[in-house]
């Protein structure tokens, strides 16, 4: 069964940062592409990084320069480093699994076949 566990939301005032951790099976993390997405409220679930096996990643313009997503296969885990945020960066956040190697596009959410149960971050201005 997959299994994708996230931690590290909360509430930080603007220019802060904050670590997201996903906590995921040591199949997942060696073999599948692993993402990040968040919604909203009254907002569609967008795709805010994804990276591949192989360490290649991609971020949508809005958080490049100020996040950085990882992943440690020694630790089972996917993180997301979370810098200099904004108001808007407000949303509850999703980690994903892709149940293959390359992430193809990477940040459709319709590609993602395992999801966590999402972790809230706030940003206050």
């Amino acid at each position: 069964q997959v299994q994708l566990v996230e931690s590290g939301g909360g509430s930080v005032q603007a220019g802060g940062s904050l670590t997201l951790s996903c906590a995921v099976s040591r199949y997942i993390i060696s073999n599948y592409c692993l993402g990040w997405f968040r919604q909203a409220p009254g907002k569609e679930r967008e795709g805010v990084s994804a990276i591949e096996v192989d360490g290649s990643s991609r971020y949508v313009d809005s958080v490049k320069g100020r996040f950085t997503i990882s992943r440690d296969n020694t630790k089972n885990t996917l993180y997301l480093q979370m810098n200099s945020l904004k108001p808007e960066d407000s949303a509850m956040y999703y980690c994903a699994a892709r149940g293959t190697y390359y992430c193809g596009d990477y940040l459709a959410t319709y590609q993602y076949n395992y999801w966590g149960q999402g972790t809230q971050v706030t940003v206050s201005s």
